[in-house]
């Protein structure tokens, strides 16, 4: 008896599954950021020069739709740690980037962003409330992969977006399996 339930449940799997479109062809775009990912360059947030190193971790949910980011970072010394989670929206037609804090941020409001991406590069671009004057900001999160293994990340900040400046330059190297 237990047999036939299990056989009858496997036989009905493939008609709950068939109700979903297939993968967007868009989401082969963020394969490039899967794997482990070593991040090291130089920041300059408000004048006060200093470094960088993010320690990346991505692998696709089960479901293949979503990116999933781990992120352990230190912003010359300041701790931050982070999950990431980046998809293709069929609906609007968009790459979206989600990002929630454990370390280093609140949880109350997590970072969201839009994203483009076209050929060897992608942006993300956010929108900010700055802590210390409440006003809006806005960032612009530039990767350029210069090969299957190489990556230049780029950060600017604007309170406009007319106007950019640079608050972190830097490189990532995919780590072996």
């Amino acid at each position: 008896m237990r047999l036939a339930l299990i056989v009858a449940a496997l036989a009905m799997t493939p008609a709950f599954a068939a109700d979903f479109p297939a993968l967007a062809p868009q989401l082969k775009a963020l394969d490039v950021q899967s794997g482990h990912w070593v991040y090291h360059g130089t920041t300059d947030f408000g004048g006060k020069a200093g470094t960088f190193s993010w320690d990346e971790h991505c692998s696709w949910s089960s479901d293949k739709l979503f990116l999933n980011c781990s992120f352990d970072n230190d912003w010359s010394g300041d701790k931050v740690q982070s999950e990431v989670v980046d998809s293709w929206n069929a609906k609007d037609q968009a790459y979206w980037h989600y990002e929630f804090f454990a370390v280093g941020d609140t949880g109350a409001k997590p970072f969201s962003s839009k994203m483009t991406s076209a050929g060897n590069s992608g942006t993300e671009l956010g929108e900010d409330d700055d802590a210390k004057t409440g006003k809006k900001s806005y960032d612009r999160i530039s990767y350029v992969y210069t090969s299957p293994t190489q990556v230049k990340v780029k950060i600017e900040v604007s309170p406009d977006q007319k106007t950019w400046k640079t608050v972190l330059d830097g490189t990532g190297t995919k780590q072996p399996d």
